[in-house]
């Protein structure tokens, strides 16, 4: 013969929920679920609506009057951009900044460099975002 579970003393972990309370629960549960995936379609569309994407592939500092910035963009085909390429110092300041036209091609992706004029000495290069043309 097995001995039933024991319970913890009444009252010890606030009031035994009722057939209400548990309805609550698990309507509350279920608006979360539904809260969450709400959320998730949105932001999926969001990188759906947003067809460039960039990948920063390496920087030079040429001194404290210039940085080389290597990127890759991709976009549909026949599909320009806009790239905005910044050069930080060493306390992330933004010490130069240029906005790249990306011109539509036949591939969807394609490198560029780009030359940053900047103010000061900078420690490192890369692209803040871009936008799609058109």
């Amino acid at each position: 013969m097995v001995a039933p579970a024991p319970r913890p003393p009444a009252g010890r972990y606030g009031p035994e929920p009722t057939d209400g309370t548990r309805r609550l629960q698990r309507l509350a549960l279920a608006a979360a679920v539904v809260v969450t995936m709400v959320l998730l379609a949105w932001i999926g569309a969001g990188v759906i609506r947003d067809p460039v994407i960039w990948q920063d592939v390496g920087y030079r500092v040429d001194g404290p009057t210039s940085t080389e910035v290597t990127f890759d963009v991709t976009t549909p085909i026949g599909a320009g951009a806009t790239c905005r390429v910044q050069a930080l110092s060493s306390s992330y300041a933004q010490v130069g900044v240029l906005d790249v036209p990306v011109p539509p091609t036949d591939t969807r992706t394609r490198r560029v460099t780009v030359t940053i004029p900047t103010v000061e000495l900078a420690v490192t290069g890369v692209v803040q975002g871009c936008e799609p043309v058109g």
